[in-house]
């Protein structure tokens, strides 16, 4: 059997679990086994509606402690879970939480790990799964030969495919230990699009040259129905939160669209958002190493080119 950890905000799964659940019903059809899934904590999703992508049956851990993630925890629940299903296959998103959960995972169950796998299996010789390795400039081939095998999938790396049906339901016994860790607060970043499970993200650089003028992004942004974002120097001299940074030291992304303006594209900023499906760049300058990544360019000031975008979009759109 193959199991996948649905990974979950305020009782909604997270669109990188909806992936990370097709994922496991297409290397389930590979090995000729069920797909199923365990989900902890409440949710308020439909969760039967889980079969159309290919998940035969989820298995639910109702406690109050695992509303609050704890990774120590999620791990030890999650290793019974898959012990007691006998799961030889076990699938997560290579999220923040994944990347939490699963090197744990691992551990408990003595079982082979690939993280940010990019594509299904090659099980036609053993057990080979693709993943990006050097920030995503290269990718490496590594085959599991344990008995259980653990894979953390790239957000955005895998499509979602429907197949129709509703999955079983069934609550699953669990041990649930003490958190051995207090949480005092929570500090919620407020906005309309989470950075991590936006499909569009409108990123700005210095070359906008103050944060009265971030206007243009927001706005760009609003009409999209994108997140925002900023490159590191942005953060760093406070002209946007750093909640909004991404690059290598930064938050990793990979949404279908994302938006470079005035940003020159170093190495590090590229490390964090290029596992993106497609990349436009907006600068004035010429050589600004972003134009190499990039899949259009668009050379020129951006207080000249962003304001004509918006007035194209407002016109698609038929806003005034």
């Amino acid at each position: 059997m193959v199991l996948v950890f649905l990974d979950q905000s305020e009782g909604q799964i997270k669109k990188a679990s909806y992936e990370a659940a097709s994922y496991a019903a297409k290397v389930a059809e590979q090995l000729g086994k069920s797909a199923e899934a365990i989900i902890l904590g409440s949710s308020k999703d439909d969760l039967s509606a889980l079969g159309k992508y290919g998940i035969k049956k989820v298995h639910t851990v109702s406690n109050d402690t695992l509303n609050q993630f704890d990774a120590q925890i999620y791990t030890k629940v999650i290793a019974e879970a898959a012990s007691s299903l006998n799961a030889e296959v076990i699938v997560l998103s290579n999220t923040t939480t994944g990347k939490a959960i699963a090197p744990r995972l691992s551990v408990r169950l003595k079982a082979g790990l690939v993280s940010g796998a990019v594509a299904l299996p090659d099980t036609s010789n053993g057990f080979t799964v693709r993943k990006s390795v050097f920030s995503g400039k290269a990718y490496a081939n590594i085959g599991i030969s344990t008995s259980i095998k653990i894979i953390s999938l790239n957000p955005n790396s895998f499509t979602i495919v429907e197949v129709g049906g509703n999955a079983e339901i069934a609550a699953l016994s669990a041990t649930v230990d003490a958190p051995k860790i207090e949480v005092v607060s929570v500090n919620k970043v407020s906005g309309d699009v989470p950075l991590s499970e936006a499909d569009i993200v409108v990123s700005g650089g210095r070359g906008l040259k103050g944060p009265e003028n971030w206007g243009l992004v927001t706005e760009l942004a609003g009409l999209l129905g994108a997140a925002t974002a900023c490159s590191r120097p942005v953060a760093d001299i406070h002209w946007r939160p750093h909640h909004e940074h991404v690059g290598q030291t930064g938050l990793a992304i990979a949404p279908n669209l994302y938006i470079a303006i005035g940003i020159s594209g170093a190495i590090q900023h590229l490390a964090g958002v290029n596992r993106s499906k497609t990349i436009v760049v907006i600068n004035k300058d010429p050589e600004a190493p972003f134009f190499k990544a990039a899949d259009y360019g668009i050379v020129g000031d951006a207080f000249e080119v962003v304001p004509k975008i918006i007035n194209a979009v407002k016109k698609i759109k038929g806003v005034a």
